[in-house]
């Protein structure tokens, strides 16, 4: 049933999205729409003598990211398109590189509002959230993998209703949506298994051997916030809240959290944060924290 609905949601997506974009005045003018994109390089390096009395440990650390956007509005129709990427690693003199950020985030949302002056849409959304890079477990000596390419990927689709009060912030709210958990390798946990019998692996919450996990949620909630605080800085965050089913007090939480600020007319310094609660794969708070200085190019 779930697999029906996921489909159902999917072609209704596809079509809402096409409608106004598949006019051949919308194709035409271009005024319609609004696009910005950044990439940013991060480097930075440690070099200690063997007489360095400070105590210390030759390193690199390299980072990359790239976020892009487009929104086309026209009358009561809003079309957001927004993409981020980001990957970086980090690597000691006496050990192997570690992954310090892996992201790879997609979003589509269209929004019909219910009246001209109304701060209520309708919205339709599609959104991608996955990894490129294999992952570790360095608490465990033998180093087990525990992630790896789409390992996992979450593809949710969902109909709900949006309020937007002002340009740089909106909740969605969207009941019955639907989600699906995907494993790029559905036999990882073998390897775990394998290498440390005792270890407890959820797989996602995807059933062992499988590769997708189909989930309708009672309640999606997400909160958006991107807002220039400052000249040259920027503070962006995204909170999201899906309610499954299944198990009701189960609630995944994820925040992103992104506080950027640009210097010099190239540089930035960017500060990340990632927090996840998800009991299908640790029954404890996820923290990721990070930052990074290096290059900014805006299109």
């Amino acid at each position: 049933m779930t697999t029906k609905l996921s489909f159902i949601y999917l072609l209704g997506l596809l079509w809402i999205c096409s409608f106004e974009a598949s006019s051949q005045e919308a194709l035409k003018d271009t005024s319609y729409w609004k696009n910005a994109s950044k990439f940013g390089l991060n480097l930075s390096q440690g070099t200690f003598s063997e007489s360095w009395q400070g105590g210390g440990i030759n390193n690199i650390a390299l980072g990359v990211y790239l976020n892009s956007k487009g929104e086309y509005t026209r009358g009561r129709d809003n079309w957001v398109n927004d993409f981020q990427f980001q990957l970086g690693a980090i690597k000691n003199k006496e050990d192997d590189f570690r992954k310090s950020v892996d992201r790879l985030f997609f979003d589509s949302k269209y929004g019909r509002q219910l009246r001209t002056d109304s701060k209520w849409y309708f919205i339709a959304t599609l959104n991608f959230l996955s990894q490129i890079a294999n992952g570790r477990d360095f608490a465990d000596d033998r180093r087990p993998f525990i992630s790896a390419f789409f390992t996992p990927a979450y593809l949710t689709e969902a109909i709900g209703i949006e309020w937007k009060p002002t340009k740089f912030f909106n909740m969605q709210f969207s009941p019955g949506a639907v989600r699906q958990t995907i494993l790029g390798n559905k036999n990882l946990y073998r390897d775990i298994d394998r290498l440390s019998p005792e270890y407890k692996f959820s797989n996602y919450g995807v059933e062992r051997g499988q590769a997708v996990r189909n989930e309708v949620a009672l309640m999606q909630l997400v909160m958006n916030f991107d807002k220039d605080i400052a000249k040259d800085v920027n503070f962006k965050w995204r909170y999201q809240a899906f309610a499954g089913t299944q198990d009701l007090a189960a609630i995944d939480n994820r925040l992103d959290a992104q506080l950027t600020a640009k210097f010099a007319k190239y540089f930035n310094v960017n500060l990340g944060l990632i927090a996840i609660y998800d009991q299908d794969q640790v029954a404890k708070m996820q923290l990721a924290q990070s930052i990074n200085f290096g290059f900014l190019y805006s299109l």
